[in-house]
């Protein structure tokens, strides 16, 4: 049987040393780390993720406020906000939940986000630095991966990992951190062929396709580490990208959904607006 990888556990540890280090900011500075997040329209998914990103920087002491606008919002407007927000020296984190109106290029916009104020780590600026190895704000769900790893003294030098997914928010920043730690990286996408004679020589397995219990034993090499970083709701339940039961007796180690990646993410969201706030203040 695999040995569970405790998001949800590791996530509330993280967050009592984040209460902690806000305390300590306010004694120092008289303030505390303030993030923004902007959401548009009315995305049921993206308000949850929303709301629970307010409770759990309340929970620590970081003072939150959701700025919410209508799907008709112009980019002006938008571009507008961001720039008002990026100059306004009491807000020292800015989130712009994604997805946003496939009329507003998104690029654009994220990229106008102050780098000092980039919680995500999404910007160009930050992009940039991480594939060079350099000090960045690093996106939080692979940020969080690796905290994991580390935290349940998984070694990475020298091992074969497979990232299942290109996108910039998962899989090309997962595949930047796992070389950084001195991993063999392989990316595999929907256009690999022979998928799963690639993935199967994985030490390190991430998979963020989306496509609900797709990754099964026969993807899967005997005592790799898996990481699940998909969530799909089905008839009122959640599943991630791996068939948990099919995969649960050939692992070492693996991601439980829910209670895995995801609290790992928004612990890491938590700590980049510290990271934020204690850059700004410098």
């Amino acid at each position: 049987m695999s040995q569970i990888l405790d998001g949800k556990k590791l996530s509330k540890q993280i967050k009592e040393d984040i209460k902690t280090a806000v305390v300590n900011l306010y004694d120092k500075y008289g303030k505390k780390p303030h993030l923004v997040v902007i959401l548009i329209g009315d995305d049921p998914a993206s308000e949850t993720y929303v709301a629970s990103k307010e409770r759990s920087s309340k929970a620590v002491g970081i003072k939150s406020t959701i700025i919410k606008k209508e799907s008709s919002i112009k980019e002006d407007e938008l571009i507008d906000l961001i720039q008002e927000l990026n100059s306004d020296n009491s807000v020292h984190g800015i989130l712009l939940q994604l997805p946003i109106p496939k009329h507003i290029d998104e690029e654009k916009v994220i990229n106008l986000i102050e780098p000092k104020k980039d919680v995500d780590g999404f910007s160009n600026h930050h992009v940039a630095r991480l594939n060079k190895g350099l000090e960045a704000l690093v996106p939080c769900t692979p940020l969080g991966i690796m905290e994991l790893l580390k935290a349940y003294q998984i070694d990475i030098e020298g091992k074969h990992a497979v990232v299942m997914g290109r996108s910039q928010i998962v899989g090309k920043p997962m595949a930047s951190l796992l070389l950084k730690a001195n991993a063999t990286v392989t990316i595999t996408h929907s256009r690999t062929k022979d998928m799963k004679e690639i993935t199967k020589q994985a030490d390190i397995l991430v998979v963020a396709i989306g496509k609900a219990k797709m990754v099964d034993e026969s993807y899967v090499k005997e005592g790799a580490v898996l990481i699940d970083v998909g969530i799909s709701r089905i008839d009122g339940k959640l599943y991630g990208d791996i068939d948990f039961d099919s995969v649960k007796n050939k692992a070492s180690y693996i991601t439980p959904v829910p209670g895995g990646v995801g609290p790992m993410t928004i612990a890491m969201l938590l700590k980049n607006t510290v990271t934020c706030f204690k850059n700004i203040m410098r």
